[in-house]
């Protein structure tokens, strides 16, 4: 891949993640289901620094579970 086309993936993820922890925040869930989710995004974060692919990767599925309401730790 290209630099141009590295800064573009590097910065979809970016916004993706800050609205990724935008949704998590709002979520009506028990703090600590909260906190494993954050979590979660923080280790998509340290990722996207060694293999910014796979943590965009890593980072859809997250967002798809989020859309679907595959939640962890979420009793319903």
């Amino acid at each position: 891949m290209d630099d141009d086309g590295q800064l573009e993936l590097y910065t979809a993820v970016a916004v993706r993640l800050k609205e990724a922890h935008g949704r998590v925040r709002a979520l009506q869930v028990p703090e600590g289901v909260r906190m494993a989710l954050t979590r979660k995004l923080l280790v998509i974060t340290a990722a996207a620094k060694h293999d910014l692919a796979g943590a965009a990767r890593r980072l859809e599925r997250f967002t798809a579970d989020l859309d679907e309401g595959r939640i962890p730790g979420e009793e319903g």
